[in-house]
Order: structure tokens, then C-alpha cells, then sequence
């Protein structure tokens, strides 16, 4: 039965190192779990050569060979583990579809094989991705941008080449999340998300990716943590024999793994405990076991339900030898790939770099390929200065914004002071809320002000940047002749309805990326420093 178990692990190889040890176990425990046969770890955190390293203990732990070793790298291998590449969230493809769909196709199958490449190189042989969930509500807090569309046709196209990318490159993939999470307002981190819709409903659209990604030979699929009545009135998908086994498996003949998504999250752990989600979700048809909030207390749950005989043993066989069978596929492709490899043996540094030349060209490409300015560029240098104001999602996990990124440090040398506001730093609003003018502009100083914003849908922050009123912000600005210039880094909503205010004088961008390359580029045209670009690529207004 440990097999079937997923744990949390750091990508860092010291216990006082970890980002999340409420959720990720020291290395003692992991040792043990490891030892006492529990089949898979997924990794969060450090760089890609420390993943390369931590894979290898990982390994030397296990009870054996066949161990699965997992990310949650819907953006590349890059989005994270420092030193490969990030690329730019799926849903900016999806974008490109609308009006160039080949080119689209192209760039999510080169997407799927520079992750796939990259996570074989760092020792992964399972990406948890692509992600299947129509992103049909701009309000979703939790898929958003993860999304490869926002219609069936295009994210399924698109999640279909991802997979091509992942099968060719010799890893193992995962369509989630099941049977889809794009149409919630509610971030099932935090709660669980009612799914309201007819069976009918289901089929024209949230099924229409997950049944695509089954015929093109998907090995795993990932549960949502929903209640969908039409499906299930009692209980959420995860822990829904009618979902998992009546919908997935006899439906849509699915006859992969069927994972959970993380039973830590408080859709599950607000309704039932450790060991008893452990049990319901392997006998609504889970084949492997997610990141449950107590790993021992998991095992021996399941373990007395095989005894009791609550659970028939057939069941358990048959996870195991779906995961087997899984096991022998990855090994089987990246035969073929060694096979055809031209490479030297041994491997050259290609074979064990992080990054190579090739994948970070796609990084520029996708990001020029996505960018999208409007306005009269480039933005005035302000006469006595000026301030660039940055709105980001949350300060704990933003090292794109470090002292020398790009959208700090170009428009400081043009005469913006920088000014980064978020939830637990400096507010730029009037406390309390001012409807017409919400900016206390005495906080920010005089001059013109280059407005950054930094937002994506982001898991855990429960839609909390809704709130803020930029909208009003920037007529704020513009009734006082003080807006320099917009740049929104992230999500496509925001950049809809904001860009939409504005007049042609004033010069605006978006890039659906975050990291360096994508706020480089930005400012390369925004501030006419497109001199200054050594990227490649092609831009798009």
C-alpha cells in the first residue's frame, strides 16, 4: 500500500532550508517513509542542480527502483527550480490561439518537450501537468492562467501538444483537474468549490480537454476537489466513486492512474481526517495518494479497510499495476530517446545543464511572441522625477522582483523611484476607502507615476487582489495629468480592463510573464530601450 503514496519534499537538501515545513517532511521522515516503501515524492523549492542531487538521495532512500519522483511545473521546470527555465503561463498560448492557432500549437509542443527534457535531466520522471480546466471565469482564483484557454477547443489543442512535448521527451503526464476547475470562484485550497452546472453542461464543455487528453494516452489523471451535484450530491470528486470510477474509468474509458490532488488542502481536510480521505479517495477509484496530511496515519487507514475487507484487495492490485505499467512506459521511452540520442556517451554537458541554449530561446520566443503594447511609446523620462509604482501578489514568493529586475531597475535609471506595495507592506490606498480617488498620492511623492502590476490568479490568496480599486486608481492619474504609463505583468482580464481606460497618449503593455526575460522586454519597449534587448525573438504589438 505505500506505494500508492505521494509525499512533500523539499528540493533542498537541508531540513532547515524548507519553505513549507508544515507540509514538507524533514529528512529523517522522509528517509523512513522512503525506506518503508512509500513510491513517490513531490519536490518544491531550491535550484535545478540541488533537485538533480536531492533526486539522487531520493533514489539511494527508496525501497526500490520503481520511485516516483514529481512537480507541479505547469510553467516549466524554471517556475520552480532556480536556473531552468520559466516560461510564460499556458492561458498566454491560449491567447495566441485566438488569432494564430498553428503558431500556438507549435509553441505548446516545444513547451511540453523543453519541460519534459529539463525534468528528466533533474532526476523527475512525472510532471503534473498539463492542466485541462477550461478557465470559462476570469474570477477563478485558483486556475486562471494556468489554463491553456478559456474555450474547450483551444485549451484541449493546447494540452494535447503539451502532452506530445511531455510523451517525447520521455516523462509521464497528468491532465488535471478532474472533471474541471476552470468555471469556480472559490479556491479549493482554502474551501470547497460547488460546481453547479448540468451533466449536459459538463460534456459541451469542462469534459471536452479531459476526454481529448485520454485518447492521445495521457498516463495520469488528477481529481478536483469539487461538489458537483449533477455528478455527486454527497460528496466532493475526489472522494466520488461516481466521478472517479463511473465518469472516468467506465465513461470515458480512462485506464491510466487516477491521482488525487493534495488531500492537504482544506476542501478535504475541512470535511474529513487523514486516514478516513486516505480510504474514500482509493475507494471512489484513486489509484495513488496525494500529499495526505498524515502519511502513517494514511497507511494504516487504508491498510485496515484491505483487512476489514471495506477495501477488496483487487482494488489494491490494480493500482499497482497501473503504476508499474507507468513506470515501464517512462523507462521505455527514454530508452528510445537514449537509443536516438546522438549525444557522446558519456553525457555531454547538454545532457546535465540546467538550461540549454535552445530551451532559453523558447523562453524569449514565447515571450515576444505574447507581449502586447499599445499607446504612444516610449514613456517621457519624468523632468524631476518620478515614481514607478509596483503592485505584486504577495512578497513571500516573488523572487522575480529582485533589487536588479528589470522593472525595477530600468525605469530608475530613466528617474522612477520605485515604490512596491503588497498585503503585509506599504498600502497605496486612503484608509478609510475613497471612491473617486483612491491613492494617497502623499505616500508616493510628486511626479508622474509609472503604474507596474504584478497579478496573476494566484492558489491561497482567495481572490483577494480583486479588491483592489485600480480602475479607479487610474483615472485617479489621469484626471491629474500624472500617469506616465501602465505595465501588468500576469493576468489577461486585468490587462482587458484596464487598457480600455486609457487614452492612445498614454503607453501601455502587458506580458502574461513575470520573471526577467518578460519584464525586460517589456521595458524595452515601453521605455524605447529596445537597443538594450539581447533576447531575440520577435515582438508583437
Amino acid at each position: 500500500m505505500s506505494q500508492l503514496l505521494v509525499v512533500r519534499a523539499s528540493g533542498h537538501a537541508g531540513d532547515q532550508q524548507r519553505r513549507y515545513p508544515r507540509w514538507e517532511l524533514s529528512n529523517s521522515e522522509l528517509q523512513r517513509q522512503l525506506e518503508n516503501g512509500v513510491g513517490g515524492v513531490i519536490l518544491l523549492g531550491g535550484t535545478a542542480t540541488e533537485l538533480q542531487q536531492r533526486c539522487r538521495t531520493l533514489r539511494a532512500w527508496a525501497a526500490d527502483d520503481d520511485l516516483l519522483l514529481c512537480a507541479d511545473v505547469e510553467e516549466g521546470v524554471g517556475q520552480r527550480f532556480e536556473g531552468a527555465t520559466w516560461l510564460v503561463p499556458p492561458l498566454a498560448l491560449g491567447r495566441l490561439h485566438g488569432h494564430n492557432p498553428a503558431a500556438a500549437i507549435r509553441f505548446a509542443e516545444r513547451y511540453g518537450r523543453c519541460t519534459a527534457d529539463q525534468a528528466r535531466r533533474c532526476g523527475l520522471n512525472w510532471v503534473l501537468a498539463p492542466v485541462c480546466d477550461v478557465n470559462s471565469n476570469p474570477a477563478n482564483p485558483v486556475i486562471n492562467v494556468r489554463a491553456w484557454g478559456q474555450a474547450p477547443e483551444a485549451a484541449g489543442a493546447l494540452a494535447e501538444a503539451f502532452q506530445r512535448g511531455l510523451q517525447a521527451g520521455g516523462v509521464l503526464g497528468c491532465a488535471k483537474h478532474f472533471p474541471g476547475h476552470g468555471d469556480t470562484a472559490q479556491d479549493s485550497h482554502l474551501e470547497l468549490p460547488v460546481l453547479a452546472h448540468a451533466r449536459e453542461r459538463l460534456e459541451q464543455l469542462e469534459l471536452k480537454p479531459f476526454r481529448r487528453l485520454i485518447a492521445a494516452g495521457v498516463e495520469s489523471v488528477m481529481t478536483a476537489h469539487l461538489l458537483i451535484p449533477a455528478l455527486d450530491a454527497e460528496r466532493p470528486a475526489t472522494l466520488s466513486s461516481k466521478v472517479l470510477t463511473d465518469l472516468l474509468r467506465v465513461s470515458l474509458d480512462f485506464q491510466g492512474l487516477i491521482v488525487t490532488d493534495a488531500l492537504v488542502m482544506e476542501a478535504i481536510t475541512g470535511l474529513v481526517g487523514p486516514g478516513e480521505a486516505a480510504v474514500q479517495a482509493f475507494e471512489a477509484g484513486a489509484d495513488l495518494i496525494l500529499m495526505p496530511a498524515d502519511a502513517d496515519e494514511a497507511i494504516n487507514a487504508v491498510c485496515a479497510a484491505l483487512a476489514s475487507g471495506r477495501l477488496p484487495a483487487s482494488r489494491l492490485e490494480q493500482s499497482l499495476q497501473r503504476r508499474r505499467e507507468a513506470l515501464q512506459r517512462c523507462r521505455e521511452r527514454q530508452r528510445q530517446n537514449r537509443t536516438a540520442s546522438t549525444a557522446p556517451s558519456p553525457p555531454d554537458a547538454a545532457e546535465t545543464a540546467a538550461e540549454t541554449a535552445e530551451e532559453h530561446q523558447l523562453a524569449l520566443e514565447l515571450v515576444g511572441a505574447t507581449l502586447e503594447v499599445q499607446g504612444a511609446t516610449p514613456v517621457d523620462a519624468p523632468a524631476g522625477g518620478g515614481v514607478t509604482l509596483i503592485r505584486v501578489d504577495g512578497v513571500l514568493a516573488c523572487p522575480f522582483l529582485r533589487p536588479e529586475a528589470p522593472a525595477i531597475s530600468w525605469p530608475a535609471r530613466r528617474g522612477f523611484r520605485p515604490i512596491l506595495c503588497h498585503e503585509l507592506g506599504i498600502s497605496p490606498w486612503h484608509d478609510p476607502p475613497q471612491a473617486d480617488h483612491p491613492l494617497a498620492l502623499d505616500r508616493l511623492g510628486e511626479g508622474p507615476v509609472l503604474l507596474q502590476l504584478f497579478l496573476r490568479g494566484n492558489p491561497f490568496r482567495a481572490g483577494r487582489d480583486r479588491d483592489d480599486p485600480w480602475p479607479a486608481a487610474i483615472r485617479q492619474l489621469l484626471a491629474l495629468n500624472r500617469l506616465a504609463g501602465l505595465a501588468v505583468y500576469g493576468c489577461p482580464y486585468r490587462w482587458e480592463s484596464l487598457r480600455a481606460l486609457l487614452p492612445s497618449s498614454i503607453p501601455a503593455a502587458y506580458s502574461p510573464g513575470q520573471m526577467a526575460e518578460a519584464q525586460q522586454m517589456l521595458m524595452g519597449r515601453l521605455l524605447g530601450e529596445e537597443h538594450m534587448l539581447e533576447l531575440g525573438g520577435e515582438f508583437t504589438d
